[in-house]
């Protein structure tokens, strides 16, 4: 398989409620790119991110969105400063920083960075 692109969908119940959000967190223009009614895309990266107005029921399946930021320290701090309940910092050793935090309609996003090394114990 030559995989040429990655599209990433989230279900949202009000679209434009979900695009100013999405614009506002991720520091994004207008949208890219509306392909049917009810549906708008964002280049993030290499990805797109498509937000579909429709029912947001969870089916039990969960989709979690993660960005590879360059601090994800520095960008907790900022979403926290926007009033978004963030949740905490957590380092893995030798691995990532990351945080969790949630839409409007409880999509998860999850925001990463490398750690840095831990000196030798």
């Amino acid at each position: 398989m030559d995989v040429s692109s990655v599209t990433v969908g989230l279900p949202v119940a009000d679209l434009r409620v979900a695009v100013e959000w999405y614009r506002r967190v991720l520091q994004l223009p207008a949208p890219d790119l509306e392909p049917a009614e009810g549906v708008v895309e964002f280049r993030v990266g290499t990805v797109w991110l498509q937000l579909s107005e429709e029912p947001i029921a969870r089916s039990g399946a969960e989709v979690v969105l993660g960005l590879g930021v360059t601090d994800a320290a520095l960008e907790r701090e900022r979403l926290a400063a926007m009033g978004l309940e963030v949740g905490p910092l957590v380092h893995v050793e030798g691995a990532v920083d990351y945080v969790d935090l949630a839409d409007p309609d409880g999509n998860r996003l999850n925001l990463y960075s490398m750690a840095p090394q831990d000196p030798p114990t």
